[in-house]
């Protein structure tokens, strides 16, 4: 029990910590940013594969597809966040 407690607290310091890092990057900061959420998205679909596809439960696999999906899901939003952002860079005559 006091594993499971502990684990919650480690969980609750990290959504706060991180909600108050994120919310003071500056606009210009964002698209790197995006593009290191997206290389860790993608370890993220790595380590839900090798879960998935080794020996456990029903319960892992269950999970392990549930984190493959929404690892994708974060990656593809995170490249199409990052391709509007450089598109606001762009020249108005710059169509290449």
């Amino acid at each position: 029990m006091s594993i499971l407690i502990f684990s919650l607290f480690i969980f609750v310091l990290a959504c706060f910590i991180g909600f108050e890092l994120i919310s003071k990057v500056p606009p210009t900061l964002h698209t790197p940013l995006m593009s290191g959420a997206n290389a860790i998205s993608g370890i993220t679909i790595v380590g839900a594969l090798i879960v998935t596809g080794g020996e456990g439960g029903l319960l892992t696999q269950i999970l392990g597809v549930a984190a493959i999906i929404f690892a994708t899901i974060n990656v593809v939003g995170g490249f199409m966040v990052t391709d509007r952002m450089l598109e606001m860079f762009k020249k108005k005559g710059d169509d290449k």
